[in-house]
């Protein structure tokens, strides 16, 4: 039987609804809902296999008003503030059968109490191996940057990723990329992985498309450099005259915060730089990632410099762990890219990881930097 509440003046209760009272009304929802003053001291109950959100406004409630909040469904829901302030010491998505009670504390201030949650808030910086620098002169792409700490930057100038919720009790695989070789017959970097969060690796020097594309390289091509992937890179620089069958002066690769220097001739004895990288300080300390390989040239003068972040200068390979473009050099053999690398934050320890990762804190975080593969379990 259904209880009457919220009761009335006058209102008369059989002993069965007397009885009852211990029996909170639910109302069943299966698809993004706001509250209303009637969910007052009832069961809001979210029933849904994908993402939904219950949203909290002000001036709906009175003090002291109480909301079960709960979620039966596979979809994450997540209870948002709109109009109001809601706080809480847990977190405020809730898991498959997580749940707990929301309680006014006034007319728009809000505390979640949460009964029981499996999630936990994760922020990661997840970088790709860069591009082997080419003997035709073009300098590797930087790796792909993606990044979802709040305020910092994601790559090709893209603001942060959208907070990540992980299930507590479930191993993410981490993998770190490789860098990417070198030479006449250069390759792209080795893609890098957190769970579902995957970086693409910089492209080859000398036209490669990839995380940043590899700069423009001084032998035959269009003259334009290597096209990024959108949220994770910069293009590599472009050449504008000159272009012919000799191993000329080629481009630098583009990095993770900025695209690969133009080159107005292939024929000038001078390789243009590297893109520059992007910088986090995810650890506490700024270290910046995913620079672009400098331009190579056939002429002893033609060094491009690598861009910050761990690109080679020409004839230079990229730094390990940095996501760094390899130099490109047409009188050597261009040079390798530099490996990924994987960080990830949580205010909420990890229960054990594989691969060996350096650990640290820095405030209410702890980090765990990959500088090989592995995983993470909560």
């Amino acid at each position: 039987m259904t209880t009457p509440f919220p009761f009335v003046a006058s209102a008369v209760l059989t002993a069965q609804q007397l009885n009852d009272i211990t029996n909170l009304p639910i109302n069943d929802q299966t698809a993004n809902y706001t509250l209303v003053a009637g969910d007052a001291g009832k069961r809001v109950i979210m029933n849904n296999a994908g993402a939904t959100t219950i949203t909290v406004n002000a001036n709906v409630f009175t003090t002291g008003d109480t909301i079960f909040i709960a979620n039966k469904g596979a979809g994450t829901c997540t209870i948002t503030a709109g109009t109001a302030t809601v706080n809480t010491a847990s977190s405020l998505a809730l898991a498959q059968y997580g749940g707990g009670t929301l309680v006014a504390l006034s007319a728009s201030s809000f505390t979640f109490f949460s009964g029981g949650n499996n999630l936990v808030e994760v922020e990661y910086v997840v970088v790709a191996g860069g591009g082997g620098g080419s003997t035709f002169s073009g300098g590797g792409g930087g790796g792909g940057y993606r990044t979802n700490v709040v305020g910092q930057t994601s790559g090709g100038g893209s603001s942060a990723e959208p907070a990540l919720f992980l299930p507590k009790g479930t191993a993410f695989t981490v993998t770190v990329g490789g860098g990417g070789t070198g030479g006449s017959a250069t390759t792209n970097g080795g893609i890098s992985v957190f769970g579902t969060i995957v970086s693409i690796g910089g492209g080859a020097g000398s036209y490669g498309n990839g995380g940043s594309g590899g700069g423009a390289g001084g032998s035959g091509g269009s003259g334009i450099g290597g096209s990024p992937v959108t949220g994770q890179g910069s293009a590599g620089g472009n050449i504008t005259t000159g272009m012919g069958s000799g191993n000329e002066s080629g481009a630098g690769g583009g990095g993770a915060s900025a695209a690969g220097a133009l080159l107005a001739s292939a024929s000038t004895g001078t390789g243009s730089n590297g893109g520059n990288g992007q910088s986090t300080n995810i650890t506490g300390s700024t270290n910046t990632y995913a620079g672009g390989g400098g331009g190579g040239s056939r002429f002893a003068t033609g060094t491009g410099t690598g861009g910050t972040g761990g690109g080679g200068n020409a004839g230079v390979a990229g730094g390990t762990n940095t996501g760094g473009g390899g130099g490109g050099k047409s009188t050597a053999t261009g040079q390798n890219g530099g490996s990924g690398i994987v960080i990830i934050r949580s205010k909420t320890a990890a229960a054990s990881t594989t691969g060996s990762p350096t650990t640290g804190t820095t405030g209410a975080y702890t980090y765990y930097t990959f500088t090989g593969s592995g995983s993470i379990t909560w």
